[in-house]
């Protein structure tokens, strides 16, 4: 197998959980309008501000969040995986999340 390595590896992972992700995504957004469901506006906001304080996790324009009846979806890159695990820990911690599906992708090549 030509051309097969850990960064084409990595895309495929990503795509495939963001798809999935998608679908329950979807089902919220019937269920709840494209604004979200009750707080998810706010869920989102309180987690984009505690992730703009913590500098160890990069530029805080990196990490996209949305909330979707209460499940939050984390994409972007970031450089480690001690980023990427802090990041989720900040999302599974604020209140009214009850699922944090996470497709961030670590790049460490970008570091350089």
């Amino acid at each position: 197998m030509t051309g097969v390595n850990s960064r084409n590896v990595s895309a495929f992972v990503v795509l495939a959980a963001g798809t999935l992700s998608g679908c329950a995504a979807m089902r919220a957004y019937h269920t709840c309008g494209y604004g979200g469901c009750g707080n998810d506006p706010g869920i989102t906001a309180d987690i984009k501000e505690q992730l703009g304080q913590r500098r160890d996790l990069g530029p805080p324009d990196r990490i996209y969040v949305q909330t979707f009846d209460g499940v939050v979806y984390l994409s972007g890159e970031v450089l480690t995986a001690m980023q990427r695990d802090s990041a989720e820990t900040v999302a599974e911690k604020t209140t009214g999340v009850t699922r944090v599906v996470d497709t961030l992708f670590v790049d460490a090549d970008t570091g350089r």
